[in-house]
This record gives C-alpha cells, structure tokens and sequence, in this order.
C-alpha cells in the first residue's frame, strides 16, 4: 500500500515551555471540557437553569469524573501497575493517559449529583442538557488518543489504515526500541511496520454523528425525564461494541470478550430498559429543572410541559 494512502501518527506527543510539560492528551480532554461546559450552559439556560449553575454542577462532575476513569483504568488493568517489574506509582500518573470511560462516566454522574442537590436541581434536566457536549468532549479526547499512538486497532489493508509508533509516553517521543500499544515490538525502527484499524477515529466519528443525532432528536420531541441522557447511554455503548471488537491492545476478556465490551453490552441494556420505562419518545420536559419552583407551581403544571407551543414561540438552543 502506497504511503499516501494511509493515516499518520504523531511522532511526539509533549512538548516543554521552560520547564513545565504541556502534553497532547491533556489540552484535548481540556478542550472537550470546555466545549462539553458551553453547549451544556447554552442547552440549560433554553430549559430554564441559570447559566452560573453549570460551573457549580461541572466542577464536582469533572473532579469525580477523572477520578472514577483513572480508578476504573487501574483496577480494570492492575497488571500494568503491580505486576512485578512494573512501578505502582505510574498509576498515580493521570497525565501519561489512562482514562476508562465507565468510571469517568460512574463517578461524573455522582459528582454531577452532589452538585445538583446543592443547588436543588433535578439531575435528571441536568443530564440530558449535558450529554451532547459530554459526547462531543469524548469525540475531542480520541484525538488525544492519536498522539499518543493508543487504541487502534488490527492490521488491515484499508487505504485509511493508520501508522503507528513506539511512544514513549512518559517524554512524548518515538524510540526505536520498545513496545508499541498494541503489543507490537520495535526493534531498530520506531516505526511498526504495517497498518492498523484507525479505531480511535471510528470512535471519534461515531461520537460526533451520536451527539448531532441527539441536538436533532431534542431539538424535535423536546424530551424529558432523562431520555436524552438514557439515548446517549445507548448510542454510545452501541457504537463501543463494535469498535472494541476491532481492538487487539491489551484488554481482560471474559469468556472470549474484551471486559470493556461486556461492560457496554450491560449499560446499554440499562439505558434501554430507563428509557422504556420513563417514557420514550414521548417523554415531555420537565417546566422547570429546579425543584423548590416545581412545588411552587399548580400540581397540573409542575410535572411537564405542555404538549404543544404556542405558534409564535421561538426555536429552541440546541
């Protein structure tokens, strides 16, 4: 296959301004942050929250968030830490990436709801405000995942195959001598021959095609009841099937299964059953995401909003 026909690979993924490290992988998840903090503030106020309460909410979702995907990494792969010759400190090492989605997702939720009751709020709005930017934020951190030469996966013929290298995560340069993320070995020659399945694209454009699905299908039936959030559990984990099957880096299986794919088969199958059992497609929203106004309103007005708008109304925010 010709060389133009493929995808490259960074060969450096840190760079120094005097002394302080600035990595790749971080400006990406931090990128994803802001963009997923001002599509969730532009989405919340159209529902009827203060804008100053999506920091509030945010803050507590993203420290738990890192935390729970760092914890789920470390224990879903122990050997990669505690293993004899490996040094247990390296799990404590966030910047050098590391990040397991189920966990970000887990604890974030927690996170999310100590910042919700503060402020009285109903995680629920909350969430379905929230997970189109937080699914395009996942979007942007795939391309962290290029620069460090992670999660691709099998060899293929593909013109769009991806070239990849053995990094040196800890300095963010190519070495010639090492092992690349997918097992192969480097021996003279930083880059592995052949072509990989560019899966951390896959991943990215799934991503991106989910949470444009989500604007439109929000923008249209003006859901509730957490339904936004229950059809991004189910999207995304059903595009995480397929995706983790074409991967051959380092994984636990059970019985014959990436961990991670068993993991997406069950949330998708609670995403299903939440989304059936509120309501569907016909989940209206909810009249205002704060519950103290809700008490306040007439019992027939408090629960949701009316089935039709007013001809002259203007169109939503996404």
């Amino acid at each position: 296959m010709h060389p133009l026909a493929s995808i490259p690979s960074p060969t450096q993924s840190v760079w120094h301004l005097g002394p302080f490290p600035v990595r790749a992988y971080a400006l990406c998840i931090i990128a994803g942050i802001l963009l997923a903090v001002w599509l969730t503030t532009r989405r919340w106020v159209e529902r009827g929250g203060k804008s100053d309460h999506v920091w509030d909410v945010a803050a507590w979702a993203i420290v738990f968030g890192i935390l729970g995907g760092r914890v789920y990494h470390v224990i879903s792969d122990p050997e990669l830490y505690f293993k004899s010759g490996e040094n247990p400190a390296n799990a404590l090492k966030i910047w050098d990436g590391g990040l397991g989605i189920w966990g970000a997702i887990s604890l974030g939720t927690l996170g999310a709801w100590i910042g919700c009751r503060r402020r009285g709020i109903d995680l629920r709005v909350f969430a379905d405000a929230a997970v189109p930017g937080v699914i395009f934020a996942q979007a942007i951190g795939r391309i962290g995942n290029w620069f460090n030469n992670e999660l691709y996966g099998s060899a293929t013929s593909l013109p769009w195959g991806l070239k990849v290298h053995c990094l040196e995560v800890t300095t963010g340069h190519t070495t010639r001598f090492g092992t690349a993320d997918g097992g192969q070995v480097c021996n003279g020659s930083a880059l592995v021959p052949g072509m990989y399945q560019p899966t951390f694209l896959y991943e990215l454009l799934w991503n991106v095609l989910i949470g444009v699905l989500l604007l439109v299908i929000d923008r249209r039936l003006r859901l509730g009841r957490g339904n936004v959030m229950a059809l991004y559990v189910m999207g995304y984990t059903a595009g995480r099937v397929w995706i983790e099957a074409l991967r051959t880096d380092h994984a636990n299986h059970i019985l014959g299964l990436r961990l991670n794919v068993w993991t997406a088969i069950i949330v998708f199958i609670g995403g299903l059953v939440y989304f059936l059992l509120h309501g569907g497609f016909r989940a209206q929203r909810e009249s205002t995401p704060y519950y103290a106004e809700r008490e306040a309103l007439p019992a027939d007005e408090s629960a949701e909003e009316p089935a039709a708008e007013p001809a002259d109304a203007q169109p939503p925010i996404p």
